[in-house]
């Protein structure tokens, strides 16, 4: 070929590559100025910035990310949806762009369609033509986030990370510009701050808390120090025996075993600086073809998890109770027990942290983690059958591939959380307050993982600060919990660290609402620019008519019920009605069949797993003996053993009671004997899943003097 003819050859190349080349940093000018500038490759950070393009406005992805889609494609397959009636509009459009994945027959590499069924899918009759699918695989979910982007044609700027220190430049209460360290500058006109850890929030001088609230800084009973309070499975109150915390049992001087802290817990209900436990959702495989056997990593050391072996000592056998199945014959596997993946006490001053200090907080948690695995499969005291169960399974091969098939993104359950123009707390989760200016909704159970690992005073070890309330339907979210006091910032949103309690941001951490809030600031940003106004002027109204128009769900009106139930109040002795009792574990409300209290009961969705509780307590006003019955809804499809444990003077009595026979009393209760109750303690009786064969329902428990 000519010499001529190769270079023109080349030329042409060079100018092909240029033009289909994705825009980068390195590419583009070092400044660029669009109408709206999300910071954050989160899941939110994606909704926001095709919300934006949809509404007619320039929009780009600055993000700190290589990845996009945050937690949803970082490993968090088996979403937390809670009600999934309430994801609406772009949130909804994701998730069908996922079973629309799994239509494809290349997307079944290592199982059939068939094997793994209809797990996580929506049906037909209530998704109609926009079916969804809840649970998949990490690179599934990234895929879906890189074609929003393409399909929208939406910029986007990877390893961009904000110069904290210098980088946001503000007049008259607005962001002018900002500046990553890599020198790249971003104008706009309205600023989202999509990322998990608040950053740009931060660095704009918005307020904002770390930490838990004290529970009377917003009159709430679940924030704070919660000692005392064993919520889920996540505890040492579920051994058969308590665990001593000293290198030589009962020796405290020979020093503490690792990972339990010296310090006291402190006072119940006070506020502190931690921060529930971080760890990385892990996409595991028992398949050999796709399997990566655990590797040691490096600086492993086995003392880390001498705890763990005395947990197993005492008989836990929960280790794989979290390895959730997604397609493909993997898992997205999470924190389960006393000692798990969760990282307790090793990332109080992640939030706050600079650059540097981060990255040895994420690669502490990697070595723990890692090496967690490593252990269990490879330990020699290891009890055998958990040993043996656990090098059957290993990393996917085909997953994080540019990672070790690791996960690139570290679960930050919370960070710094804004206080905005509206704070949410539990009441408005619990409807013991009305929410004002719905943008959205949540519903997932109020869940704060484990917080500190401590001595109690009777110097055994113990977990504090994991709790599961459930919210007994689904919540709104308020307008201004999005938005920065108006003196502190006019044209910044923030749709993640959202303005609320440690104990609230439990629920509406979670991605589905993420998506929604993303959604929803992206339209108030629009808005903000077409009327020329800061963020906190835009008109509510005009804002919901869009949302609502665009498929947002703002209110949930729920099945009509034929019948309002038994009032309690009309009931002898004394009722406990389902709004009342303490509810571990996502319970749904419903009130589609038999009899019930009040106004619905509560189901636990078949989950079998363990990790629903119900508990009713109340103080009775005499001492003495009391008939005690539970109230539930029959059905068919119910358990035929569900555990249920009355707590009395004597002690405790643990029955068995089939929710599937029709109640003996009024079709409504059952009783569960006559025991002895003093004035001194509370009567409690607690209902669970454990071990069941069915659905178990929680309605209502009675107390009737004898």
């Amino acid at each position: 070929m000519p010499k001529k003819t190769l270079v023109c050859l080349t030329c042409a190349l060079f100018l092909f590559c240029l033009l289909i080349a994705p825009v980068s940093a390195a590419e583009s000018s070092p400044e660029a100025s669009y109408d709206i500038v999300v910071y954050g490759g989160t899941s939110a950070g994606v909704i926001a910035a095709v919300q934006a393009k949809k509404m007619g406005r320039s929009a780009v992805i600055v993000c700190p990310d290589r990845h996009l889609g945050g937690l949803s494609s970082g490993g968090l397959g088996w979403t937390d949806t809670g009600n999934k009636a309430v994801i609406g509009g772009l949130a909804r459009e994701f998730y069908h762009r996922v079973w629309k994945q799994y239509q494809s027959p290349d997307a079944w590499k290592w199982q059939t369609r068939e094997e793994y069924g209809n797990k996580g899918q929506g049906t037909p009759a209530i998704d109609g033509e926009q079916r969804t699918m809840w649970i998949f695989e990490p690179h599934i979910a990234e895929r879906v986030f890189e074609e929003f982007v393409a399909d929208h044609q939406i910029p986007l700027h990877r390893d961009q990370w904000l110069d904290r220190e210098r980088g946001v430049a503000k007049s008259g209460g607005r962001i002018q510009s900002i500046t990553m360290l890599s020198g790249r500058t971003f104008r706009g006109q309205v600023f989202l701050d999509a990322t998990y850890e608040g950053d740009l929030m931060a660095a704009a001088g918005v307020a904002y808390h770390v930490g838990r609230e004290a529970t009377s800084t917003y009159e709430e009973k679940w924030n704070g120090v919660q000692t005392g309070v064993l919520h889920h499975r996540h505890h040492f109150g579920v051994l058969k025996q308590r665990i001593d915390p000293y290198v030589v049992p009962g020796d405290p001087s020979s020093g503490l075993l690792a990972r339990i802290r010296p310090e006291p817990p402190g006072e119940y209900g006070a506020a502190d600086d931690k921060v529930q436990a971080y760890c990385f959702r892990m996409c595991l495989t028992d398949d050999p073809r796709n399997r990566v056997p655990f590797a040691k990593p490096e600086g492993y050391d086995p003392h880390q998890y001498e705890l763990l072996l005395r947990i197993f000592a005492a008989g836990w056998r929960e280790t794989f109770d979290k390895y959730d199945p997604i397609p493909n014959h993997k898992t997205d596997t999470n924190n389960h027990g006393p000692f798990s993946t969760d990282n307790i006490g090793y990332n109080y001053d992640y939030p706050d942290a600079d650059y540097a200090r981060r990255r040895e907080i994420i690669r502490e948690h990697e070595t723990y983690q890692q090496g967690l695995l490593y252990f269990i499969a490879n330990d020699p005291r290891v009890p055998e059958d958990v040993r043996t169960a656990m090098s059957q399974w290993g990393l996917a091969r085909d997953e994080f591939v540019d990672n070790g098939h690791w996960p690139h993104q570290i679960y930050v359950r919370e960070a710094r959380r804004m206080i905005g123009r509206y704070v949410m707390t539990e009441n408005e989760l619990l409807k013991r307050r009305p929410t004002p200016d719905s943008i959205g909704m949540g519903s997932y159970t109020i869940d704060s993982h484990n917080v500190q690992r401590y001595i109690t005073p009777e110097g055994y070890v113990q977990n504090e600060g994991d709790i599961g309330v459930g919210t007994n339907g689904p919540y709104e979210i308020a307008f201004g919990s999005i938005q920065p006091k108006r003196e502190q910032c006019q044209n910044l949103l923030v749709p993640v660290c959202v303005s609320s309690s440690h104990i609230a941001f439990g629920s509406i951490r979670m991605e589905p609402v993420f998506m929604i809030l993303g959604q929803s600031a992206a339209t108030t940003a629009v808005m903000a620019i077409d009327a020329g106004v800061a963020v906190q002027d835009v008109e509510y109204s005009q804002v919901r008519e869009r949302l609502l128009q665009d498929g947002q769900v703002l209110e949930f009106q729920g099945p009509a019920r034929p019948d309002p139930g038994v009032d309690p109040a009309k009931l002898p002795g004394i009722v406990v009605d389902d709004p009342q009792a303490t509810l571990t574990g996502a319970w749904s409300g419903s009130s589609s069949m038999g009899k019930w209290v009040g106004s619905s009961y509560q189901h636990d969705g078949n989950a079998r797993n363990g990790e629903f509780v119900a508990r009713f307590e109340v103080k009775l006003p005499n001492a003495g003996v009391y008939e005690v019955r539970v109230a539930y809804s029959a059905n068919p499809n119910r358990a035929t053993n569900v555990p249920v444990v009355v707590y009395h003077a004597g002690g405790e009595k643990t029955m068995r009671v089939n929710q599937r026979q029709t109640p003996d009393i009024d079709g409504l209760f059952v009783s569960l004997g006559e025991f002895e109750f003093h004035t001194d303690a509370s009567a409690v009786v607690v209902i669970s899943n454990r071990d069941v064969d069915g659905y178990v329902i929680a309605d209502a428990v009675q107390w009737l003097a004898k």
